[in-house]
């Protein structure tokens, strides 16, 4: 089955937004590889299958819903207190939440198939917006991609521990799975 055009909406009711976080440095070992689910975010597309560059996507993201679901490697499992205090660094010192509470996505660009997509568009962050690109592809009546996100370019500083022998990444990728929702 084929996507047709029309408008729809997609949210954690039918999909998942992820983000995928690696380490680095002298004291990578010490750390975790996350996985940060999205929990509280709304998306809206409008798919013209005929001129896809007549397309459109917006997405918003509440800031302050980022959870914490996995954390690979490390020199001993990632606890429910480890957690929360990483939650508590995404919210309070990352992401500035109590000043930037939402997340926004909206395209600026679309072009490919209805199988096969990119999209670029206007990602704001902390206030600052920056082009970035999506990848993606309509497969079994879902829709999956994903997006490198390189931190620094908002000016946000990838969270770092033991004096900087531990770090994050600078690039960390967004991926989603969502079903689409015609809207009425």
């Amino acid at each position: 089955m084929s996507i047709t055009a029309g408008s729809y909406t997609f949210g954690p009711d039918s999909g998942r937004l992820l983000i995928q976080t690696t380490r680095t440095g002298l004291g990578a070992k010490a750390g975790h590889d996350l996985t940060i689910e999205v929990t509280r975010w709304s998306g809206e597309a409008t798919i013209d299958t005929a001129a896809p560059a007549n397309s459109s996507l917006t997405v918003e993201v509440d800031a302050g819903s980022l959870a914490v679901r996995t954390g690979t490697g490390g020199v001993k499992p990632l606890t429910d207190s480890d957690r929360a205090d990483i939650e508590r660094i995404i919210r309070e010192k990352i992401l500035q939440t109590d000043r930037h509470p939402a997340i926004t996505f909206r395209s600026t660009r679309v072009d490919g198939t209805a199988e096969s997509f990119h999209i670029e568009g206007d990602l704001t962050i902390v206030g600052e917006p920056r082009l970035v690109t999506v990848q993606g592809l309509f497969a079994d009546e879902r829709v999956q991609g994903s997006a490198a996100i390189v931190q620094s370019r908002w000016g946000i500083r990838p969270y770092s521990a033991l004096l900087g022998a531990l770090k994050l990444s600078d690039e960390v990728e967004v991926r989603f799975d969502v079903a689409l929702v015609a809207k009425d």
